[in-house]
């Protein structure tokens, strides 16, 4: 499944176990039991896409008095069948279950909108690894699809929503200025020369945080060890957003370089950044951990880091298991993050039953007992 950059993982695995899998993950079907065979992609897609709670509250936070829930659109790529470059076995169907059902309980919660797209092999897709550059299009897609929506933020599938308790308005866009920088020197891991410095540019784009205004960010991203990382981010609707997602998908330019930007559509998008003034002055960076934060077993070649590795007193928003495809389990990863948040985010009869009554009736019987 295309992911975004892929850090080396941890020097002896770094991943998890895979709790209650046992068939071997790539051609093989889901296990009976554990895993039901999966849906049809079109029964799946509606499932999904339906509020599963009760209405009232959905639109109510959905309404410009009450939230402005309309306004943002998740973008979820998921991999149906399998990609260009591989098929689907047990663990690929349950990560797809468990990460698209948390999206769609969060979008619900707060009156959001949920797309979620077919990352499957197409024609216009299929040369070698151009499968990853269709975010690009659905974005586009999305954006003629929801009108009303000003803000789209793309997840990749191996991302788990840590916090379903924090709302986009009040985790980052009530106070948009101080959650992000704009000068990149704040953290410049690909060593990019900023500010411009020709005399023929504006004063905006020689300026280190281009005219300073938060209403001109259109593009929101965080970078990880390696650079710009495309796991989670966001758009905003604009000029400025269409003209950078056409040139941004230019086959021109795709052809010209695919063979020496080893993670496609964010090598690009690094270029881009790197050489142009109007895309430099209208992006701002995100602290990794504000919307992307990674395991253990990414960007891990230097231990535990606290810029991009998640921390559970903290309270994350969101973990992105980047890179797991690459020696590391991506099933037993993402296993391990929705058991942890549902025990962060109990509510008290929840942690009444399992703190102390299971505990007594444990004692009492010698039996352990799921209330």
């Amino acid at each position: 499944m295309p992911l975004s950059r892929s850090p080396s993982p941890a020097l002896g695995g770094g991943g998890w176990s895979s709790p209650g899998l046992h068939t071997p993950s790539g051609r093989s079907s889901p296990a009976s039991g554990i895993l039901a065979a999966p849906e049809s992609w079109k029964s799946v897609s509606a499932s999904t896409l339906t509020p599963p709670v009760s209405t009232l509250p959905y639109y109510f936070r959905r309404s410009e008095k009450f939230g402005g829930g309309k306004k943002f659109v998740i973008v979820l790529g998921a991999n149906v069948g399998g990609g260009v470059m591989d098929w689907k076995g047990a663990r690929e169907w349950a990560i797809e279950r468990d990460s698209i059902r948390n999206k769609k309980k969060y979008v619900a919660r707060w009156g959001y909108e949920l797309e979620i797209v077919d990352m499957r092999k197409r024609k216009k897709y299929a040369h070698e690894w151009r499968e990853g550059w269709q975010k690009i299009d659905y974005l586009r897609a999305a954006m003629r699809k929801y009108p009303d929506a000003e803000w789209f933020w793309w997840l990749d599938l191996n991302t788990y929503i840590m916090e379903p308790t924090y709302t986009l308005q009040d985790h980052i866009f009530k106070n948009l200025e101080k959650n992000v920088y704009r000068d990149i020197n704040e953290y410049n891991p690909l060593n990019i020369s900023h500010p411009f410095t020709e005399k023929y540019l504006s004063e905006s784009d020689r300026s280190p945080v281009g005219d300073g205004n938060p209403d001109s960010i259109n593009l929101l991203l965080a970078q990880d060890c390696s650079g710009f990382n495309l796991g989670s981010f966001m758009v905003r609707r604009s000029e400025w957003t269409t003209q950078l997602l056409d040139v941004w998908w230019d086959p021109v330019s795709y052809e010209q370089r695919h063979m020496s930007w080893d993670h496609a559509e964010q090598d690009a998008l690094e270029e881009l950044y790197t050489n142009q003034p109007w895309v430099r002055k209208h992006t701002a960076f995100l602290p990794q951990r504000k919307i992307n934060s990674f395991p253990p077993g990414a960007c891990a070649d230097n231990g535990p880091n606290p810029r991009w590795h998640y921390d559970q007193k903290d309270r994350d928003f969101l973990v992105n298991m980047a890179g797991c495809e690459w020696g590391r389990d991506c099933w037993g990863e993402i296993y391990q993050y929705r058991e942890l948040s549902y025990y962060l985010n109990r509510n008290p009869w929840e942690r009444f039953k399992e703190d102390l009554v299971a505990v007594i009736w444990f004692k009492i019987t010698g039996q352990k007992v799921k209330l």
